[in-house]
């Protein structure tokens, strides 16, 4: 997308306060005082590379974001995919980087890193210490000059299998996953750039040959469609030497048009309805609108907020409140060729008929905001949350570099901080009310029906729109005029370098890392806080952590906890829901109850002007809660149906198949934190009222505060939580645990899915800081915590089979467990599942190389420098510090146990700690489809219901 600040897509905005950036190298453009921008200077290479440079000491780490202008939108009939497909390619190694080489030398660098692609840009990153950034422009530069030698059949083969097996993951096996691809068919004309989804059609991909795609990648991938933005702690005059002497070679590619928009209309109003594996039905109606940054695009935003952001919204209050939808949004999402107003709704099926219910509730609520105009605090809202979400951007030097490289790919003006606020702040009532008679007053839209398979009396309407037969061209020309019968091995032959390539750069000196200087106190009542002081930003991030949470829920009743931390997000004794949501919106802050897995979290976020103000609707919040029995019925009934659609999900009845066969059906441990449709049926507001009394008490209370204040000042503001009483509590023990003897599959069975989701699990240690916990973790690294692990590579790289796949050893307080977890293609189950305890014997029986270690030592031990950037990764570091009661230098330690573990002691773990005889194998797949192969394993195999854990033995 186009790098926008909405309010909708809840796109955050990124500056600086009261600096100045360059247009030009050294090129000064006056700003005038106290106006909010990122400082950056903007130069041009004479092959046409354009570089933003951004200084940020803060933190000895640097942001790399290379942005090329081509997305889907510029591929063509019956070629979708390219785009995505060349993102993929361009991590398979280039002229002087090796196969997987850019995975292994950012992650041995301590850094991390990732592509992306969307219909308009395709950007690559890194995040790395700032002594590396060096041999980041190495790897960058190459794959931009050098790669399309290294291409070959192969890697097309195997990227093509990757990119399938992604596209299967994320959209056909993907509860309405479906919905995106329909909704552009239906919205835009055959052969319009939105009319496909990035990822692209299966045919398209399996139509193509090497040739297209690297004639693809000549045309777009020149060093003039690109911007390569760099930011964090830099020596500009350095950074421009680098920058020149490994791009400066690099050839000119050819000649770039900006896109012109192309916005569309509907003659008609086109209803579609989708069958898919769903229990909750959805209705999304969608207009066409303007583009990105046309004038009337803010409006359309603020209109989008005011109709559904939230429980300020009138769709919230008529359709959520109401109990008609499990949850219902409006969005405005905005792309460089076209905007989409898009009104969004889960149907509760318990209180709705069919989606033509919800489609005349949504139309009523138009008439009502038409009726009812624009209020004040409807604009107010606007202005409190641009402005907190403009000073919590600068939080993070990679959100700025984004924001630098989205404005100036699609606008040419990289810091456009300033004019978005003052755009969105110009928006009247009177250009509120104008866009929507404009373009959603009595306008046609797609109207699209996504019901569960079987039950189409359920849609909307009757469909009047069907999906268009694809007019695929007889002859496929490439945009680059290099059409497969043109193309030669010299065409893709690189331009000679300067120097030598094949050399990788030396780092420089590692910088000096240090944890964050911390204080700590103990309030009156007990409660332990930890907090950092950090003037970077002028904001307050704090957390409230109750030990406890889903562990302190009845057996018969699991879930109390979670719905209690919902109910305490809504109406208080002194203010409504839509009122203290307002009252947040207004000051740009945000206060949530949450519960997952032992703990119950209180988190709290603000400018520090407005601590005061959000602390006193803390302090309501925590203390005045309602527990109206209109509160309880609509969220108990949201978690019903919010359980009943898990169950219609692979991913989701993959984990709790896990936990069951780890924790057995007799602990709650066993069970998800909303808990089941039995227990939360059984759940009163008496029991809420109940919990929270029990629960919510200081006595195993914990806060960590992160931000500008002093510690005096930050326990003065929390002097009404050391007023706080409340009793002491203990735990249930655990009930035994089932033991193992031998590999059993459990096969849950997923009707038509296409792909198998699949979990080897064995419990093992509880978290600790720097015993053999920490050790196996260590350990398992090469075997599978990094992309380049042997499991990985095995699935991913070399079998094209699967998307991902990892492994790791997971600590809790008192539980422990080892995994891993992948989506196999259906076809490819049990070689996964083979493949996956083959490479685990293997590293069992001949062990670690020195090579995996170094690789392992590097990752773990340079990685210091990004881990304490934000706020939200100080305040983490301080949360685990008081969960698990650990020391002020545990990190020391750490570091000792990395720099000296040997080959001897990992591989006396991996014997130790990777009990391949007793790992239980859990699939969620298509059980006609996949049950031959299983077979084959020879092992055991039982047909598991994770709802009532019923099991029948299949062999």
């Amino acid at each position: 997308m186009s790098g926008k600040l909405t309010l909708s897509s809840l796109v955050i905005a990124l500056g600086i306060l009261a600096v100045s950036g360059c247009q030009r190298a050294h090129v000064e453009t006056p700003k005038a005082a106290n106006t909010v921008s990122i400082d950056y200077e903007k130069y041009t290479l004479e092959n046409g590379l354009t570089v933003i440079l951004h200084e940020d000491h803060s933190d000895p780490l640097v942001h790399v974001d290379v942005t090329y202008h081509v997305g889907s939108a510029r591929e063509e009939v019956g070629k979708s995919g390219f785009a995505h497909f060349f993102e993929h390619m361009m991590f398979q190694g280039s002229k002087h980087v090796a196969d997987e080489q850019h995975f292994k030398v950012i992650t041995e660098s301590g850094g991390n890193l990732n592509g992306t692609t969307n219909t308009d840009r395709t950007n690559y990153f890194e995040t790395v210490p700032a002594n590396q950034l060096e041999k980041v422009l190495w790897l960058e530069s190459d794959r931009m000059g050098y790669l399309l030698e290294a291409v070959d059949q192969e890697k097309f083969e195997n990227q093509r299998e990757t990119v399938k097996n992604e596209r299967a993951q994320r959209v056909d096996n993907q509860p309405y996953g479906l919905r995106f691809e329909l909704n552009g068919e239906a919205l835009y004309p055959e052969g319009h750039p939105y009319s496909w989804l990035t990822i692209g059609y299966v045919e398209d991909l399996d139509r193509v040959n090497v040739n297209d795609l690297k004639a693809f990648f000549k045309r777009w991938y020149g060093p003039n469609n690109a911007v390569l933005t760099i930011g964090g702690d830099i020596d500009v005059a350095k950074t421009k030497e680098w920058v020149e002497k490994y791009f400066g070679d690099i050839p000119t590619g050819p000649e770039v048009e900006e896109p012109v928009p192309e916005l569309v209309t509907l003659s008609e109003t086109r209803y579609m309805t989708l069958e898919d594996k769903v229990h909750l039905p959805l209705l999304q109606i969608t207009f066409p609108t303007v583009y990105a940054r046309h004038e009337d695009e803010a409006p359309l935003d603020v209109l989008s907020d005011i109709l559904g952001g939230g429980k300020t919204s009138l769709f919230y209050k008529n359709l959520v409140k109401e109990g008609l939808a499990v949850q219902a949004v409006v969005s405005h999402p905005c792309r460089e060729l076209a905007c989409e107003f898009q009104l969004l709704a889960l149907g509760n099926p318990a209180k709705m008929q069919s989606l033509a219910t919800l489609e005349k509730v949504m139309a009523d609520t138009l008439n009502e905001f038409e009726a009812r105009g624009v209020m004040p605090d409807d604009l107010a809202r606007t202005k409190g949350q641009i402005e907190a979400r403009t000073v919590f951007g600068l939080q993070s030097v990679s959100g700025k570099v984004s924001a630098l490289a989205a404005g100036e790919t699609f606008h040419q003006t990289p810091d456009l901080i300033a004019d978005d606020i003052a755009r969105y702040n110009a928006v009247t009532a009177q250009d509120v009310m104008r866009v929507y008679k404009k373009y959603i007053k009595d306008t046609n839209s797609v109207v699209l029906s996504v019901v569960p398979k079987g039950q189409p009396q359920l849609a909307a309407a009757k469909p009047t729109f069907e999906r268009p037969i694809r007019n695929i061209p007889e002859s496929l020309s490439d945009a680059t005029e290099l059409n497969d019968n043109a193309l030669s091995d010299e065409t893709f032959v690189s331009a000679p370098s300067s120097f030598d390539r094949s050399k990788i750069p030396n780092a420089g000196p590692a910088p000096v890392v240090t944890v964050p200087d911390f204080w700590e106190a103990k309030l009156g009542n007990g409660i332990e806080v930890l907090g950092v002081t950090s003037d970077e930003t002028p904001t307050i991030t704090m957390t409230i952590g109750l030990d406890g949470g889903m562990l302190l829920d009845t057996s018969e009743k699991a879930g109390t906890a979670y719905l209690t931390a919902l109910l305490m997000n809504e109406t208080t004794a002194n203010y409504s829901n839509e009122a203290l949501a307002n009252q947040l919106a207004k000051l740009g802050s945000s206060i949530s109850f949450s519960t997952g897995g032992r703990y119950s979290q209180i988190y709290v976020s603000t400018l520090t002007k407005h601590l005061d103000a959000t602390l006193e609707l803390l302090k309501e919040k925590l203390f005045n809660p309602a527990f109206t029995q209109a509160d309880f019925d609509r969220m108990k009934e949201r978690v019903l149906q919010g359980l009943q659609q898990q169950a219609k999900t692979p991913s989701s009845i993959a984990k709790r198949a896990r936990d069951l066969v780890l924790f057995g059906a007799e602990n709650r441990v066993s069970l998800p934190d909303e808990g089941t449709i039995d227990t939360v049926n059984a759940i009163t507001l008496d029991d809420i009222k109940r919990y929270y009394q029990q629960y919510y008490s200081p006595s195993k209370a914990s806060i960590v505060v992160v931000g500008n204040l002093p510690q005096e000042a930050v326990l003065s503001n929390l002097d009404f939580l050391a007023k706080w009483q409340g009793n002491d509590y203990e735990f249930n023990e655990y009930s035994a645990f089932p033991e193992y003897q031998e590999n059993t599959i459990y096969l849950v069975d997923s009707p038509e899915a296409v792909q198998s989701v699949v979990y080897i699990v064995d419990r093992s240690l509880p978290f600790d800081a720097t015993g053999d916990h920490f050790k196996t973790r260590l350990m398992n690294f090469p075997l599978g915590g990094a992309f380049n692990s042997r499991i990985n590579l095995n699935l991913r790289e070399d079998k094209g089979i699967t998307y991902g796949a990892n492994s790791g050893f997971i600590g809790g307080k008192t539980l422990g467990w080892f995994e891993v977890s992948t989506d196999l293609t259906a076809n490819n189950t049990a070689e996964g599942i083979a493949e996956i305890l083959r490479e685990i014997q293997l590293y069992r029986t001949e062990g670690v190389t020195e090579e995996e270690i170094q690789f392992m030592r590097n990752a773990y031990t340079l990685s210091d420098a990004l881990e304490f950037e934000t706020p939200t990764s100080k305040a983490r570091f301080l949360r685990q510090l008081l969960s698990y009661d650990l020391e002020k230098g545990y990190r020391a330690e750490q570091l000792d146990i990395i720099n000296n573990i040997d080959k001897d002691t990992i591989d006396a773990l991996a014997k130790q700690y990777l009990n391949i005889e007793q790992m239980q194998i859990i699939v969620v797949g298509d059980k006609a489809k996949i049950l031959p192969q299983l077979n084959a394993l020879s092992m055991p195999i039982i047909e598991l219901s994770v709802e009532s854990n019923t099991r029948e033995a299949l062999n």
